[in-house]
């Protein structure tokens, strides 16, 4: 008898131990998705910047093919070994080197006015010649390439982080809805409702920002107009009134959430639609009905 009270107890922490271990790969897995996406978005920012430098120092080899001053092609050198030294520098350093990466964005503002002041002095100083015109139509290719290829990264840049920042977002389920009288007891009836009471849950996601969040109610009456307005926020850059909200603090695991709104105005009978709002977002919806 004993024996097999030994086997339950040692196969059921067994299958404790399973369980724990799966929820725990589960985690990394997710943590490790969002991970990669940020790499992904720093990699491509990085190239980004490395096509631009690439283009400084095409644009430096064509102005040398048309300076016939000795002056002022020495300044144009100087600067384009300045260029390409920059570049191996940004070759060089990895993505995700925050400080290097943001020290050498900035060169670029620098590279692009000093490569602009010399574009147009040359051009004064050659704007007479047509066979110029001629050797420039290659440059201009070249150009147009590179920026068309800056111009895919740029949105393949833009499109990642979009994805990141939808990953990011709280959304809500499992939503009540309760109408309550005077004795905090559940009634239908317009007429009787002293307070109202509705939650939710917020769900998992470890790709959000831990931290404090302002959750927001906003209920509107059947006739169309907002409940008990209380102040405003932002949404989709309009102002929109609610009557509640609360503070929370996120941790990226699934939250319950119940507010409480105390009825001062005269409810008429039909259908309320509630909508929640979290960090500018609206993260779920529901309604119910009043006799």
């Amino acid at each position: 008898m004993k024996k097999s009270i030994w086997i339950v107890l040692i196969t059921a922490l067994l299958l404790l131990l399973l369980a724990a271990c799966y929820y725990l790969w589960q985690s990394l897995e997710e943590q490790k998705q969002a991970n990669v996406e940020l790499q992904e978005l720093a990699e491509l920012d990085k190239a980004e910047m490395e096509d631009q430098y690439r283009l400084f120092d095409i644009q430096y080899g064509e102005l040398q093919k048309q300076i016939r001053n000795d002056s002022l092609l020495a300044l144009v050198d100087k600067e384009r070994e300045r260029t390409q030294e920059l570049l191996r520098e940004l070759q060089n350093t990895k993505a995700t080197d925050a400080r290097e990466i943001a020290r050498l964005k900035k060169e670029i503002a620098s590279l692009r006015a000093v490569l602009q002041s010399y574009i147009v002095q040359v051009d004064s100083l050659n704007r007479a010649n047509e066979e110029l015109r001629t050797e420039n139509s290659e440059i201009k290719t070249q150009i147009n390439e590179a920026n068309t290829r800056i111009s895919n990264i740029s949105n393949e840049n833009f499109q990642l982080k979009d994805k990141v920042d939808k990953a990011a977002q709280l959304d809500a389920t499992g939503f009540w809805c309760k109408a309550l009288n005077k004795r905090s007891k559940q009634t239908d009836k317009a007429k009787d409702v002293k307070k109202f009471s509705f939650g939710f849950s917020i769900v998992k996601n470890v790709t959000a920002k831990n931290g404090q969040r302002t959750v927001y109610a906003r209920i509107i009456k059947p006739n169309g107009s907002a409940y008990k307005p209380q102040g405003t926020f932002t949404y989709q850059g309009t102002n929109v009134e609610y009557c509640e909200k609360k503070y929370i603090e996120y941790d990226g695991q699934e939250q319950s959430i119940t507010m409480y709104s105390d009825v001062e105005e005269f409810l008429e009978a039909g259908t309320y639609r509630l909508f929640i709002f979290v960090d500018g977002q609206m993260i779920g919806e529901s309604s119910f009905s009043l006799n």
